[in-house]
């Protein structure tokens, strides 16, 4: 019998560590070749990782909700043979960011944007994200000190053991509990005891439901929350909505209200193009995108998750309603691919459907903004010539960051969509 050190797989371009979200294999047990083996979740996707090698587990080094640095052991095999250990392939199960949401989540941003938020999922650096092994972050919470403040000297700026101890005898001050610092950094607080009292139950918080909490957090240490809410008298939308929702029924096209919100939002940031931003903190840059990727906050049974719809700008309403038909289909049946949670530049979350007046939505952190879509009502409005009639009516709330985005800015730029959701015919005409 030959003994194999299974270590973690590199799982995604600039991902240094991953969180053991279930093992699907215990010690002593005989497996096979490409059996399900972990499933491990990253700030980019949650992946299953098959077994590399036949054989008998000897050791599960690692519990489920640890932090394992890329290239630890997390497991001992015992093989029939001693050839060279092929590479491990993870699959992609399901994603997160931000927040969202929401906001990213909000959602945030993670996921983290995943998420976003916010666990919402996103290409630049994170500035709030500081590189250590699982075990040097449960010394720093013990000693109270804040990895923000340390430098690290390991690999790839790693903070390390040797980090925290030279931190401390330099007399560095213990982290203060306090939310972030005006550079946007997110700040460490110390882990709160809950006992126990009474009859309860107590579910680990690990995997997504893990992530989408960092991205939220993030997200509101972070981005400096503005919200902003108005109603919109959308009469006129219900009646070509309506008439659209027909003619595209026996096609298997469902057409909801979000492609005419999304195509207003794409014309409204085109006036007020820092709507469509973000911030990169690493080089002190406001980043003006020109694509317009949406990102479409989804509860799911598994929690909240952003897919991202592409060149909304580009798009017919007949063209957005299929595309988020179809990334509802894989969001529930929990196919989503990394590529489906990348690089969003604004996130729409719909609660509309379930109920209430209206909410502050988190941002999908580094978004910059996100919009809540609410229930539309019958309500009396005032028409044209003067006359209080019923109408259809729903609000729309902003949040935006109030550190790139001024509150004026934001307000505007409502009042463009307010305008084109009032006055439907403009968009299908394709002008302002």
């Amino acid at each position: 019998m030959a003994v194999k050190e299974f270590k973690l797989p590199d799982i995604g371009e600039g991902i240094a560590e991953g969180e053991i979200v279930q093992w699907m294999v215990e010690p002593g047990q005989a497996v096979q070749e490409e059996d399900p083996f972990v499933e491990v979740m990253t700030d980019k996707a949650t992946v299953t990782i098959t077994v590399p090698w036949s054989g008998t587990i000897s050791e599960l080094k690692v519990a489920a909700g640890d932090i394992v640095p890329v290239e630890s052991v997390i497991a001992v095999i015992e093989t029939a043979g001693s050839a060279p250990a092929p590479a491990a392939t993870p699959t992609t199960k399901e994603t997160t960011t931000a927040p969202a949401v929401a906001a990213n989540a909000a959602a945030p941003a993670a996921v983290a944007s995943p998420v976003a938020p916010t666990a919402v999922a996103f290409e630049q650096a994170s500035p709030g994200k500081v590189l250590a092994a699982p075990a040097t972050r449960k010394r720093a919470r013990e000693m109270s000190i804040d990895l923000h403040a340390i430098a690290g000297t390991g690999p790839s700026g790693r903070v390390t053991n040797e980090d925290l101890q030279a931190y401390v005898d330099r007399g560095g001050a213990v982290a203060s509990p306090t939310p972030a610092a005006t550079t946007g950094t997110s700040k460490s607080f110390t882990p709160v005891a809950i006992a126990a009292a009474g009859t309860e139950e107590r579910v680990p918080f690990v995997g997504l439901r893990r992530k989408i909490a960092e991205a939220m957090a993030r997200s509101k240490y972070t981005a400096t929350h503005f919200s902003y809410v108005d109603d919109i008298n959308v009469t006129e939308l219900v009646k070509i909505r309506t008439e659209a929702k027909a003619i595209y029924a026996d096609q298997g096209v469902n057409i909801t209200y979000l492609p005419f919100i999304m195509q207003a939002a794409v014309k409204a940031m085109k006036q007020f193009p820092t709507m469509n931003s973000s911030l990169d903190e690493t080089t002190n840059e406001l980043v003006v995108k020109h694509y317009y990727n949406f990102g479409i906050a989804t509860d799911t049974d598994n929690g909240l998750v952003v897919p991202v719809i592409r060149d909304v700008d580009k798009k017919s309403i007949v063209e957005l309603a299929f595309d988020i038909q179809e990334l509802a289909r894989k969001s529930r049946e929990g196919s989503l691919g990394v590529d489906d949670l990348q690089n969003g530049t604004f996130t729409l979350t719909n609660a509309g459907n379930i109920g209430g007046l209206f909410a502050t939505p988190v941002i999908n952190f580094p978004e910059v903004s996100i919009m809540g879509v609410h229930k539309i009502k019958k309500t009396p409005v005032v028409n044209n010539e003067g006359e209080v009639v019923v109408g259809d009516v729903m609000y729309l709330s902003l949040s935006i960051d109030h550190r790139i985005v001024d509150g004026a800015t934001g307000a505007r730029w409502m009042n463009v969509v307010k305008d084109l959701l009032e006055t439907p015919q403009r968009l299908l005409l394709g002008s302002l």
